[in-house]
């Protein structure tokens, strides 16, 4: 085999190895940020009546987006689980439904970890972290993939969420 052969499939690698980066350049995912101010749309709650002050609620909450990338002024309509216990904290999950103003829906699934700490008054307030990540969408938001972190603020219900999104499309 002469040197010129030998350097052939080399070439094809690199050729396809330029392909396939060029390609995926176009899909990298993009940094975003939103937030959004939910208020109560039709709320039902369960109370404990075993004095723990305990209750199950079930949300739909609504509010505007505002923030950076492709889900930055939609309107967002929270489907929540919320299992609270005032004295340690509250599980909550549930789906984050985003609307465009011409129709286009994307579909996210939380889940965030409350617990009670300290606040600066003396009173104790609840820290809420947890994830966040895409499960579905139509028109413009079809085939959106992505993941990150969900913050949320109890006593404003601000919803803040950081990750990254990209269409698979």
């Amino acid at each position: 085999m002469n040197a010129r052969n030998q350097t052939r499939p080399l070439r094809r690698f690199v050729a396809a190895a330029t392909l396939f980066a060029s390609s995926i350049t176009a899909a990298l995912a993009a940094p975003i940020k939103i937030e959004a101010v939910v208020a109560p749309k039709a709320d039902a709650r369960l109370d404990f009546a075993d004095g723990s002050k305990r209750y199950l609620l079930a949300a739909q909450r609504e509010g505007k987006v505002a923030g950076s990338g492709p889900l930055a002024g939609t309107t967002m309509l929270e489907w929540g689980m919320h299992d609270v216990n005032p004295a340690t904290g509250a599980h909550v999950n549930g789906y984050l439904v985003f609307t465009a103003a011409e129709g286009d829906i994307a579909y996210l699934r939380y889940e965030f970890r409350a617990v009670v700490v300290p606040g600066a008054d003396g009173k104790p307030r609840f820290v809420a972290n947890g994830i966040w990540e895409t499960a579905g969408g139509t028109g413009r938001f079809k085939g959106l993939r992505g993941a990150g972190i969900v913050q949320f603020e109890p006593r404003e219900r601000r919803f803040t969420l950081l990750g990254e999104l990209v269409s698979a499309d």
